[in-house]
């Protein structure tokens, strides 16, 4: 036995002898809010920008034109994208596609000029959007790596608050928060960007779907 199993079997061994009291959860927090599309757009608009995130709005059947412009304008000749990220989505994008698969070594995804994803669930308040690992978002590497993230939001997914959108999550699904591009403060509280994660977030939100 090797001293992780040695500890694993204590902590087993822990657990069976302590007391387990009922415990009751309270849920008295705000449920089922509601905002109209129009406001619910607006606010998110508003947290994705003051986080430094860029936006681009469209309906479905502009998604093709929006994608292509926005990897146009971030100089992107390589692209990342999910085995089951909708090809139609990049139609009109003449740049170079890499489909990413779970064998592929980590490191090699930073010779990606972006990735390309869908998205689960988003929340207005909070300016979070959800990757839940769907074959349309891909692995948790393949948004983290990459310098550059582009996430298609759509408004029909968008709720107002973070307890509506939990409910709209599978709990054992593994996910992944986004709160516009990655970045902390250094010890003179000064702004670094891209520690984490991709330094630049494009989200592209349809508004009809």
């Amino acid at each position: 036995m090797n001293a992780r199993e040695t500890v694993l079997g204590r902590v087993r061994d822990a657990l069976a002898l302590a007391p387990r009291p009922a415990v009751t959860v309270p849920r008295d927090y705000r449920r089922g809010r509601e905002l109209p599309d129009a406001d619910r757009l607006a606010l998110l608009v508003d947290r994705l920008v003051d986080y430094k995130a860029r936006v681009r709005t469209c309906t479905v059947a502009e998604t093709s034109a929006t994608l292509a412009d926005v990897l146009t304008d971030l100089g992107a000749r390589r692209v990342g994208v999910p085995s089951g990220l909708d090809r139609a989505w990049l139609a009109a994008w003449t740049g170079e596609l890499v489909e990413d698969h779970s064998d592929a070594p980590a490191p090699s995804l930073a010779e990606l000029d972006a990735v390309v994803t869908a998205s689960a669930v988003t929340c207005a308040e909070t300016g979070t959007i959800f990757l839940d690992g769907s074959p349309d978002q891909g692995r948790r590497a393949l948004t983290l790596v990459p310098d550059v993230h582009v996430c298609v939001v759509d408004l029909s997914q968008v709720t107002t608050g973070i307890p509506e959108a939990l409910e709209r999550l599978t709990p054992e699904r593994p996910t992944t928060l986004v709160s516009g591009p990655s970045a902390t403060s250094d010890i003179e509280l000064e702004r670094v960007e891209g520690v984490h994660g991709p330094r630049t977030l494009v989200v592209v939100i349809r508004t009809d779907h």
